[in-house]
């Protein structure tokens, strides 16, 4: 992978990956890395053109690692949040006060000692996230924000190019937060911009133009991920590649329409395989949503496998790469606990994420795979796909899998898919499709009383949750208008068999996740 201007050094905070995806949208090219990695690379001679040292769950008083190396080139800009400013506060001689009451949640701060930011007010709302806290600053610094309960708020180099940040500018609660982060990557880094739709699309062909002679095999779902994955390849593999949609059982109505569609129009050479039987059989007796998915991501790679050796046999052929449409919030969030001296944990396994197994002599090619779905949505209309195929609503890899609480059923199936369909039409019939990120019913696991007719009803639940987000790794509850939300109770209701209940989610990301496993 090319090498970025920024590098953000995680130390575990649920908002690190918030930091890179804002950097980018404001044009600077930026990546993730473990403490271990970004150690490594400054002790071998490589330089980032920004250091960013996120916030993290620890306390500076119980890590003892050496982090002078982020701090050695005394040109280098360098923000620290949260506990990244913590860690500056201790490194350059300051003094951290274990917290006992500290902040969370909104709070207000101002700027202080004549110090201001362009476009942004005096005072104003951030997002504050620490109990340990900076009470006396570094000799070379001086204070450039406080807290209105009289924390330190931000710090200043006097000399060098760093700047300390208590709260957090990367999450949406601080309203001018990307005000902030503009303020240190242009006037104290000076950074240019160098990340656009067509920067991102040369990087990801230039993925694809490596195995240009190879044969692919594409795990093709026929939303926006696999799609322009597809497309994009298929500029320049030709009729080397070969899209394959797999019919696991676990889909929508609108998905099957909405393949024909993609087969008629886009030129991709798609195939559909019928492997319902395999995935039933596969997760016949699994209630953990963990084992689900791994039973679903594990079939997935069976029935590729299977089809490829019938493909190869009877094409006289032979594939080399599996192309996915893997992006980076599912690397993310199935990053291993630790893994190459991380500080994060796992929040839940992807099905497209953890490489092949072993057998599978095929090799992995994911030239998305660094990029958060709203990039690859402006890489769909780069490429002169359609709107409505681009901003189509996000659909898991395994389906209705994670939408049925618990062991799957037909009948649970067969509920999720009728009152999914009834949710799909009725957001566009009140024209508000493209106004949500996502919509979707769960089936949940629990029966309640309900009157049908004159008659007592004992039935299950249906629990219908939409969201609005920009690039999945956060998201709040859609709050629709009341007439949709009567019409889609009434109709779920009354025509979807064995149904009695419905109710709404209002949680937002986090602190859950927008799926319900």
């Amino acid at each position: 992978m090319t090498n970025r201007q920024v590098w953000i050094a995680d130390f575990g905070s649920q908002y690190t990956q918030l930091i890179t995806r804002k950097t980018r949208e404001l044009g600077f090219s930026s990546e993730i890395y473990t403490i271990k990695e970004v150690k490594e690379r400054l002790i071998s001679g490589q330089k980032p053109n920004a250091l960013v040292l996120s916030g993290g769950p620890q306390s500076v008083f119980l890590d003892n690692e050496d982090y002078s190396a982020f701090f050695q080139d005394e040109k280098l800009p360098v923000l620290g949040i949260c506990y990244g400013m913590q860690l500056l506060g201790k490194y350059f001689g300051g003094t951290v006060y274990k917290g006992h009451t500290g902040e969370y949640g909104n709070a207000l701060i101002q700027f202080v000692n004549g110090f201001k930011i362009k476009d942004c007010p005096l005072k104003m709302n951030v997002w504050m996230s620490h109990s340990d806290h900076v009470a006396k600053i570094p000799i070379d610094f001086y204070v450039i924000m406080e807290s209105t309960n009289n924390f330190t708020g931000a710090i200043k180099h006097k000399t060098r190019p760093i700047v300390g940040l208590q709260f957090h500018p990367e999450v949406e609660h601080t309203v001018h937060g990307k005000e902030i982060l503009q303020y240190f990557y242009k006037e104290i880094a000076g950074l240019k911009k160098d990340w656009t739709a067509k920067t991102m699309l040369k990087e990801a062909r230039s993925e694809v133009a490596k195995i240009k002679d190879s044969y692919v095999l594409c795990a093709f779902s026929g939303g926006v991920d696999s799609l322009v994955a597809a497309t994009l390849s298929k500029d320049i593999l030709n009729q080397r590649l070969y899209c394959f949609f797999v019919d696991n059982g676990l889909l929508r109505p609108q998905d099957y329409k909405h393949i024909e569609v993609l087969k008629e129009e886009t030129g991709l050479n798609i195939e559909i395989i019928d492997a319902k039987e395999d995935f039933y059989s596969a997760c016949r007796g699994i209630n953990d949503p963990e084992l689900k998915r791994k039973a679903i991501g594990k079939t997935f790679i069976e029935v590729f496998e299977k089809k490829v050796h019938e493909f190869e046999n009877n094409r006289a052929i032979k594939f080399e790469y599996l192309l996915q449409g893997t992006l980076y919030p599912d690397v993310i969030e199935s990053i291993t606990p630790h893994a190459n001296g991380g500080k994060s944990v796992t929040i839940k396994s992807h099905h497209n994420v953890g490489g092949l197994p072993e057998r599978m002599r095929l090799k992995l090619l994911e030239p998305l795979r660094w990029l958060f779905k709203d990039e690859v949505r402006k890489l769909g209309l780069e490429l002169g796909l359609s709107h409505d195929w681009v901003y189509r609503h996000p659909f898991p890899g395994p389906g209705i899998g994670i939408r049925v609480l618990g062991e799957l059923s037909l009948d649970a199936i067969n509920k999720v898919q009728q009152s999914d369909q009834i949710l799909f039409e009725e957001l566009h019939n009140y024209n508000l499709y493209s106004s949500v990120w996502q919509a979707f019913t769960v089936f949940l696991p629990v029966k309640t009383v309900g009157v049908k007719g004159d008659s007592r009803a004992y039935e299950s639940v249906i629990c219908v949750r939409v969201v609005n987000s920009v690039d999945a790794m956060t998201a709040i509850w859609s709050d629709l208008p009341r007439e949709f939300m009567i019409q889609i109770s009434s109709r779920i209701c009354n025509e979807v068999p064995g149904i009695t209940r419905v109710v709404y989610d209002v949680t937002n990301k986090p602190p859950g996740t927008i799926e319900w496993e």
